[in-house]
């Protein structure tokens, strides 16, 4: 679990930065310009650990499927090199899809305004400035976001139902508390991550609101990997303790 942890914060960070710091640089400057090779660069980076996010998420549900439901077998199925080989197809399934949706967006023909009214550069925001039919563009997108969102967030839902079934098995409580525990983390960022994502990006080109999305990109990449730490250090005593100590100084 902490392996996929540690390498989950890594995607995390350059997730973050790959936005963040161009975003800020746009709000204190006056010229808001990027270059057309930046704005592919940034939007192939930006699904690609996107990509590699949800696929380590679907990694990290079938890791808490075999610790609950196989605890005598754990060591024996999830070993080192199996993790590695699960992080490896996550990073390179994200960057490999990626570059195939980018080259296909970016060899559209755009429109004189190459304003785009978002604050990165985003699939749907630069989808509709094309000039020409973007249906074969859609139906690529609609592709591979059913891979990266879709086929992971059903297999992370089946895991945690052979996971709840495995604990309503249970017969002790501290037992079924601890497995609870355990899980309700990752269920809880794995349901703010893919919540945002699919509101985003598994709809039609012609119902893209503008405003809408800007609200729910600013959430996803900003506020809730700001909370993913926060979720996953409320299972450390350590940082409950401290957590009830500074609630109660405040009371």
């Amino acid at each position: 679990m902490y392996f996929f942890l540690r390498n989950l914060s890594i995607i995390e960070i350059c997730y973050i930065l790959v936005i963040v710091p161009n975003m800020l640089a746009n709000i204190l400057s006056r010229g808001q310009r990027m270059p057309f090779l930046g704005c592919a660069l940034q939007m192939h980076l930006f699904i690609a650990l996107g990509g590699a996010e949800c696929f380590l998420l679907a990694a990290m549900a079938y890791d808490r499927f075999v610790a609950i439901c196989k605890p005598l077998r754990y060591t024996l199925i999830i070993t080192k090199a199996l993790c590695l080989q699960m992080l490896a197809l996550a990073c390179v399934s994200g960057f490999t899809l990626s570059l195939t949706l980018t080259t296909l967006i970016f060899l559209l023909p755009f429109c004189n305004s190459h304003e785009i009214n978002h604050f990165f550069c985003d699939i749907p925001a630069v989808l509709f400035l094309a000039c020409s039919d973007t249906r074969v563009n859609e139906i690529a997108v609609f592709l591979v976001c059913l891979i990266i969102l879709l086929i992971p967030f059903l297999l992370i839902l089946i895991s945690y139902a052979f996971i709840i079934t495995a604990i309503l098995r249970m017969h002790s409580a501290e037992g079924r508390n601890k497995a609870f525990s355990t899980c309700a983390g990752h269920l809880l960022v794995s349901l703010l991550h893919y919540g945002c994502a699919i509101f985003i990006y598994i709809r039609p080109k012609s119902c893209y609101a503008p405003e809408q999305d800007k609200i729910v990109s600013l959430i996803y990449t900003n506020v809730t990997p700001m909370l993913y730490p926060i979720i996953y250090s409320l299972r450390n005593k350590e940082v409950k303790g401290a957590l009830r100590r500074l609630l109660k100084s405040c009371n």
